[in-house]
């Protein structure tokens, strides 16, 4: 990647995370990069683009269950698996926020965090599947799935307003979807 697309995009992320997306001109982002404004339009066409790129710059939020897995215990297994989402988000709360609050206005930036939303999704779906061994029903299983994918995704929204460090936030969370996907004895 280019030295002068790197800072162009690092300047978009602090300007529009400080003023937001509409309220930055480009003018203003090829000030704060160094470079000629001409050069960020020839990185990026049109002003949405560099949104779509800082899209691209969040973290992988993919985690090989096999990293996770305790099989047996579900709740262990996700809340190693929270764990490494958090540490991965860690890189880039502000980026984070940045993109969930432009968001409601820019369908591209939706569209794509919709998309991430989906692979969370099933990225809980695969370790709940993995360390439950079976014995749940799949209903519940994407049932929970999907909530704790909202959970998730709604504290990476506003980790930029978080405390650092939050030990067992999500302890209950956890515990409550792990209880619920335990089959009783009858």
């Amino acid at each position: 990647m280019s030295n002068a697309r790197e800072r162009i995009l690092q300047a978009a992320e602090e300007l529009f995370a400080g003023a937001g997306f509409d309220a930055t001109p480009t003018s203003r982002i090829a000030e704060r990069a160094g470079v000629p404004k001409g050069l960020v339009h020839y990185y990026f066409r049109r002003k949405p683009d560099l949104l779509s790129a800082l899209v691209q710059r969040l973290p992988d939020e993919h985690v090989d269950p096999a990293h996770v897995v305790v099989t047996g215990d579900v709740a262990e297994s996700l809340r190693r698996l929270v764990a490494e989402l958090d540490r991965r988000l860690s890189s880039s709360r502000v980026l984070s926020h940045l993109l969930w609050r432009e968001a409601d206005t820019h369908h591209a930036v939706r569209d794509a965090l919709q998309e991430r939303h989906g692979r969370l999704v099933a990225q809980v779906r695969a370790v709940i599947l993995a360390a439950a061994a079976g014995g749940v029903a799949l209903a519940d299983v994407d049932s929970a799935s999907a909530l704790l994918a909202l959970a998730v995704g709604y504290r990476h929204s506003v980790a930029r307003h978080a405390s650092d460090e939050r030990p067992g936030e999500m302890e209950r969370e956890l515990t409550f979807v792990a209880n619920a996907l335990t089959p009783r004895p009858t």
